[in-house]
């Protein structure tokens, strides 16, 4: 079946593959899955079995984007960079091998390349399938979306991008970025550490630099709590979305896949 005008988003970690279908004329999510990946099972036999079980896989779309959710990356300004050492980039943040493969994004309007590791065995297996794709990582749609917020915005502004087992730090100010790294965190305590740590670092005051908070946060839960307990202005940021009646999602499915959607 041919779904012209809709748009097919796939993200995928070490742990999940989630989809999403996007009618791109009423800029509207249809419909959307997630399935668990096991890490003791071959990845094709188990890409397979999503492929028999979720027939609109199958079908052709207009567009095909696959985001590839680590945080194996670093950003690098465009001035500094040089595609012969793409390694080099990551070798101070995270564990890299000279078998490893290393892409980047390029954020055309900010003059910023990411770096990072994709998953060339997951890559692969779709290329037969759709023979071509876009592939990204995460953060760098991440990234995008934060910078076009910022952009006429003189102050610097905070964001914490919270998943399962880590958080994304970013500071933005005017369409530029300030900071950026990623965090593992057990607890609410955790959270805040790093986050007043990076406060401190670039010295910002606490009682006037705002912490804008995405993904698996509601107002009023533990780490809404803590950082309001430190940080005098501390909001969630609203998920505008467009999905579809039909899909009966659970209100964290969106805030848990703020990126999918939004590409």
């Amino acid at each position: 079946m041919s779904k012209i005008y809709h748009k097919l988003l796939i993200q995928v970690s070490l742990k999940k593959f989630s989809f999403a279908i996007k009618d791109k004329l009423a800029h509207e999510i249809t419909y959307f899955a997630s399935e668990a990946i096991t890490p003791a099972r071959p990845i094709e036999e188990q890409l397979d079995k999503f492929f028999q079980k979720h027939p609109e896989l199958s079908d052709k779309y207009d567009e095909v984007i696959v985001l590839h959710d680590n945080a194996l990356n670093t950003f690098v300004p465009r001035d500094l960079f040089n595609e012969d050492s793409i390694g080099s980039y990551l070798q101070y943040t995270t564990k890299v091998f000279s078998t490893d493969y290393f892409a980047y994004d390029e954020l055309e309007a900010n003059k910023i390349n990411n770096v990072y590791v994709p998953y060339v065995n997951i890559n692969n297996y779709l290329i037969d399938k759709f023979g071509s794709f876009t592939y990204h990582n995460i953060n760098t749609l991440l990234l995008e979306i934060l910078l076009k917020k910022s952009i006429q915005n003189d102050t610097k502004e905070v964001y914490a991008f919270l998943q399962k087992d880590h958080f994304e730090l970013i500071i933005v100010q005017n369409g530029e970025l300030i900071f950026f790294n990623s965090f593992q965190y057990q607890t609410a305590q955790d959270f805040i550490y790093y986050i007043l740590f990076t406060y401190e670092q670039l010295s910002l005051d606490v009682e006037t630099t705002p912490l804008h908070l995405l993904g698996r946060i509601d107002m009023g839960d533990s780490y809404y709590e803590e950082a309001y307990k430190y940080i005098r202005e501390v909001n969630i940021v609203e998920n505008k979305f467009f999905i579809s009646d039909d899909l009966l999602l659970h209100h964290q499915v969106p805030k848990q896949y703020y990126i999918l959607f939004h590409s």
